[in-house]
């Protein structure tokens, strides 16, 4: 009970811990101190998604607020893949930058840290992806998922690790007594606040859990994004028609159009859009990515006719696990599409594309099974070249000849972390609902429980003795609304999306069913409709009475 009205007004000051908790996290603010009362040239190396590209914007954006010389290097996805890699540590130390600070990736980067550190750099990594056995010889190495790491913060995205060590970094250059008094002046005028709209976005795109300080992190940082302080999510939420942000914007209009550009070629116009202060730059910016944005929709939609069938003869032959690959798909959407199967079939499902004489693809996964474990076990068996990840979602580099012993370890892994058994949909319900309370009153009572995501999902409740009285598709056809009759003589709106095509698609557009009692299990929300306000059902199931 204690921690109840903890929950429901998540705030930075009850939540935030000192970041000192994290292994590590005092050296790494003290490396970055030395070179900033020094004023060494700072490289900031951060990850082409938009956890990535929000931690590299939060360093960036920190270190030129306070007047220090830094630079930044976003690997291009398809030039040089994920991490860190030799050739853009070459091009940093011939910059002259004498710090390398990795963001959202570096933990598995072994080699390209040696590398670095006989060049002269020294080297801070701060990442949240699962570690090797064998951590990189770095000078700090900031990584909750360390398995000396006692902080409990494992469930951070990439950029709330980020966070937390400008939080250190700044608590370190306050303290010193060797900052300039320019610096100093600057420092008093940083609101480390007024970044948690990024800190929201790296943190709801990357679908890590919300709850504990990152329900913190999104609950204060969608406020800040309402505030439209940053000039380029301003005019990338205007061209997107956002008017109120929210878990659901950020994680689908916002999150797609800046993850856009660095699924396609580069992520570098998604943080020049974070870090530009130019309106003609920002709306260049933000049109060319929500453009990039509908190319990669197309090209999504094409491969995903393709993945589909491949998908289907797996689950025919009663595979536990989804592997489909195909010649020169474009490597940017292999996570949507493998998010996709697996939502679809209900099983881990990994995609990816034969070019250049190797195999490049991502993973998503299902509850019950970590695929981040797995493929860092085949990576130790040798049938991947490079891999890493989390629990949900994975990356993986093989060579072609390894195609159908990856095929194999992937299903034999999953079938053991699964027991043998193949799972089973389920829809989870948290509440019985009468029809009489589906009203607004009742909504704005569950409103109270968001942010909702990964973690903490949206309340799931079944409505029994509805009647069935219309419905009729609406969008671009995929989507259907209706009305239904409630026991006591009301009538509530439901909506239904992707359900046209589907067997529930067909029973509630069937005029024959017109009558028929139903039971629904879905969410209730606001519908908002010429200026009227009123409660409406949206459909996940429904069952014949």
């Amino acid at each position: 009970p204690g921690e109840v009205e903890k929950f429901l007004s998540p705030s930075i000051k009850e939540y935030m811990p000192d970041p000192f908790v994290l292994a590590d996290a005092r050296v790494a603010a003290s490396v970055i101190a030395d070179a900033v009362v020094r004023g060494d040239k700072i490289a900031i190396y951060g990850d082409y998604d938009v956890d990535g590209i929000t931690s590299t914007a939060v360093f960036v954006r920190y270190l030129r607020d306070i007047g220090a010389d830094v630079m930044w290097h976003l690997p291009t996805r398809e030039g040089e893949g994920y991490g860190l890699n030799i050739r853009a540590v070459d091009d940093i130390v011939a910059s002259g930058a004498r710090l390398l600070i990795t963001v959202d990736c570096g933990i598995s980067g072994g080699a390209e840290v040696a590398h670095a550190k006989n060049q002269g750099m020294r080297v801070v990594i701060t990442d949240h992806h699962s570690p090797d056995s064998e951590l990189p010889a770095a000078d700090a190495v900031v990584n909750p998922k360390r398995a000396d790491d006692t902080s409990g913060l494992e469930y951070l995205a990439g950029v709330g690790v980020a966070f937390l060590i400008l939080v250190a970094v700044n608590r370190e250059l306050k303290a010193r007594p060797d900052v300039s008094p320019e610096i100093q002046d600057k420092l008093r005028r940083v609101n480390l606040l007024n970044y948690l709209d990024w800190v929201a976005l790296g943190t709801i795109c990357d679908t890590m859990p919300l709850v504990h300080l990152n329900r913190a992190f999104v609950a204060t940082g969608l406020k800040v994004l309402g505030l439209r302080q940053n000039l380029g999510l301003r005019v990338l939420m205007d061209l997107a028609s956002i008017k109120t942000p929210s878990v659901y914007a950020a994680g689908f209009a916002i999150g797609p159009r800046l993850n856009a550009a660095g699924r396609l070629d580069s992520a570098a116009p998604a943080l020049e859009l974070l870090l530009t202060d130019n309106p003609l730059i920002a709306q260049d910016l933000a049109t060319k990515l929500h453009q990039m944005n509908q190319d990669r929709i197309d090209i999504q939609n094409a491969i995903m006719l393709a993945a589909g069938d491949m998908a289907s003869a797996s689950v025919d032959a009663g595979r536990c696990s989804l592997f489909v690959c195909g010649d020169n798909w474009h490597g940017g959407v292999m996570g949507i599409i493998a998010g996709r199967l697996k939502d679809k079939y209900n099983l881990p499902s990994c995609v990816a594309t034969r070019a250049g004489g190797v195999i490049n693809g991502s993973g998503r996964s299902i509850p019950g099974v970590d695929l981040g474990q797995i493929i860092h076990a085949a990576l130790g068996a040798g049938i991947l070249d490079e891999g890493g990840g989390h629990a949900a979602a994975a990356g993986f580099t093989l060579r072609p000849e390894n195609e159908t012993a990856f095929c194999d370890f992937l299903e034999n892994a999953v079938v053991a972390q699964l027991g043998g058994v193949r799972p089973t949909r389920e829809i989870i319900v948290d509440a019985e609902l009468d029809a009489g309370a589906a009203t607004m009153d009742l909504v704005d009572r569950l409103t109270a429980l968001e942010p909702f995501g990964q973690g903490n999902p949206e309340p799931m409740l079944v409505l029994r003795g509805a009647r069935l009285k219309n419905a009729v598709t609406m969008g671009r056809g995929a989507h259907l609304r209706g009305t239904v009759a409630t026991r006591g003589g009301g009538t509530l709106a439901f909506v239904g999306f992707n359900l046209v095509g589907t067997p529930i698609g067909d029973f509630l557009l069937d005029d024959a069913n017109i009558g028929t009692n139903i039971t629904m299990v879905g969410k209730l929300k606001k519908n908002e409709y010429n200026g009227r306000i009123s409660a409406q059902f949206f459909i996940e199931d429904i069952s014949v009475e």
